[in-house]
């Protein structure tokens, strides 16, 4: 009956916890705003930064997976890279450690209750009349802190009880056994629990309650930091490479650290003790594990620093997709900077793959499918990571040494630049069309939009600069025939709507992409042009390309599919 009532005990203690700590991390979260994802992108600029932002932001939160995640953000939208993302999760787990001195100030006798309860009534008040505002999230993080005291009292009192009941010293073998045997338990806690600061507070209580020897204890406290990498691990199923990567990061931080941790824990423990001593801490299990925490986090630092920048290029090399390879430069390369010639010659050519992406990314939109709007997406992103990179190696060029003509060229690549990368949008944005045209009724008016699909189609096939038949006046003419075509579509758009054989709101999403498709065709006309006139015939004389197919049909006017089908009738 004992064990029951302290089995309870324990389960409302562990329940209490979670929900304090889900509480805290929510109201802190959100009454910070913008303001942590704010600190986080100002502040890592270098490792360093991001090795304090992380310390301070997780000790603040109370959850290094928010801190985590929000770094595997910024990694994705390219405002950090994974040097930077490195201190970011070092210093995260360093931060988690404030757990443990929380837990720990527990045990400096004070009374929980003239702590706890008034934190919780000032928390409540504030939540219950915050309303939506900033008060309500501040009042709901103070509840947090209340229950979490009381959470913590609740788990000590419970070990209290169960310390004549279970004795675990029977696993206390006092070699390697002992050691490995407490590993798996916090690894397993913090698994169950997916809380590294549950795993621990557990611990940390049991130590108190006298259930668990020093040694016994330092042991699980490694084992729940290893055991915050099933999280990692579990967020990384269906993530992007980037996500897997900080992911990894995490994970050889803790693994690193925690055999480190293994291998001296002996001298560790000393160490501990002998620093109680010297800062004049109570001498308290408690205290002396919190302590643990913190130093082998810090070691893990120290050991895992030096390596970061090899880290780094090791983790960029896993874990690649189709689409990053697809989003690397073939002909720009750092070290031709300083030679304009050579330099200017990559640019071009770099541009002339970028053409090729940009064409098939418009030709997939029009011509629909399945995949049509994935494809579409991931040449954008490739497409739009390719111009930066350009854009930065301009950038590193020497422009002091350039001649006029140089400068001239580099003003046409960035021109390409523009219009290659609003392609990339607006394919992205026409993928969608074909859905829109299945709830078009209006007999002959499909058939005219695909017509004007088809007729673009073959017009983004010829603005290839390669072309054997390509030609400046041709480019113009094409120009002006997708001016005619769209005007003519448009017009027949419009008198539908207006007739109401299809609702107005068809009517202008219709609209809108048929410019979208114009723009397209004129956009890729304009940067073929310039590309014509930069690039070096010499260079790109082993480069072999495809004749357009079915250009015989590109001059065929909208209504030749609807004639067409009237003679037929």
């Amino acid at each position: 009956m004992k064990i029951l009532l302290i089995s309870g005990q324990f389960a409302g203690g562990l329940g209490l916890f979670l929900l304090a700590v889900k509480l805290m991390t929510d109201g802190l979260k959100l009454a910070g705003g913008d303001a942590l994802k704010d600190i986080l992108r100002r502040w890592t600029r270098t490792p360093a930064y991001g090795l304090a932002s992380g310390m301070m932001i997780t000790a603040l939160v109370q959850s290094s997976s928010a801190v985590t995640a929000a770094t595997i953000g910024f990694v994705n939208a390219g405002l950090m890279n994974l040097y930077q993302a490195l201190g970011v999760v070092y210093g995260a787990n360093v931060g988690t450690t404030m757990t443990g001195w929380l837990v720990a100030a527990v045990g400096f006798n004070w009374k929980v209750e003239s702590i706890a309860l008034p934190l919780i009534g000032i928390g409540m008040l504030l939540q219950l009349t915050g309303g939506q505002t900033r008060r309500a999230a501040i009042g709901q993080a103070l509840t947090g802190f209340g229950l979490f005291f009381i959470a913590v009292d609740v788990l000590k009192t419970a070990f209290e009880g169960l310390a004549g009941t279970i004795d675990l010293q029977q696993w206390s073998t006092g070699g390697i056994l002992e050691v490995l045997i407490f590993l798996g338990i916090g690894f397993i806690l913090t698994v169950l629990t997916q809380s590294s600061s549950a795993a621990i507070a557990i611990t940390l209580t049991a130590a108190t309650g006298g259930v668990l020897t020093l040694s016994s204890a330092a042991a699980m406290v490694i084992g729940a930091n290893v055991g915050t990498t099933s999280t990692a691990l579990f967020a990384t199923i269906g993530a992007t490479p980037n996500a897997k990567r900080v992911a990894a990061a995490h994970v050889t931080f803790n693994l690193g650290t925690g055999i480190v941790a293994l291998i001296i824990l002996p001298g560790m423990l000393w160490f501990v003790g002998i620093t109680n001593q010297l800062l004049g801490l109570n001498q308290v299990p408690a205290v002396s594990l919190a302590l643990f925490h913190t130093l082998f986090n810090i070691l893990g630092i120290a050991i895992m620093w030096p390596l970061s920048t090899r880290l780094a290029a090791f983790l960029q090399r896993r874990f690649r997709t189709a689409e990053e390879d697809q989003s690397k430069p073939q002909y720009v390369d750092k070290t031709l900077t300083s030679t304009p010639s050579l330099s200017l010659n990559a640019l071009v050519l770099e541009h002339v793959r970028i053409g090729t992406m940009a064409r098939q990314s418009a030709l997939d939109a029009l011509a629909g499918g399945p995949h049509a709007v994935s494809n579409t997406l991931k040449n954008k992103s490739a497409i739009a990571n390719l111009t930066q990179f350009c854009g930065e190696f301009i950038a590193k060029m020497q422009r002091d040494n350039l001649s006029a003509d140089n400068v001239a060229v580099i003003s046409g690549v960035l021109s390409i630049s523009r219009y290659y990368n609003e392609i990339a949008e607006l394919a992205a944005h026409s993928a969608s069309i074909h859905g829109q045209m299945m709830r078009i009724t209006e007999p002959g008016l499909n058939e005219k939009i695909q017509v004007y699909l088809d007729n673009a189609s073959n017009w983004i096939k010829q603005s290839d600069p390669l072309w054997e038949s390509y030609s400046e006046e041709h480019s113009k003419d094409i120009i002006k025939r997708i001016k005619h075509n769209y005007t003519q579509l448009k017009q027949e758009l419009l008198v539908a709507g207006a007739a109401q054989h299809i609702s107005v709101s068809d009517a202008s999403r219709l609209l809108e992409q048929i410019s979208n498709v114009r723009q397209i065709v004129r956009q890729s006309h304009k940067a073929s042009r310039i590309l014509y006139s930069l690039y070096p015939k010499t260079a790109l004389s082993d480069v072999t390309i495809e004749t357009p197919a079915d250009t015989a049909d590109a001059d065929r006017p909208i209504t030749a599919v609807v004639e067409k089908t009237a003679s037929e009738s």
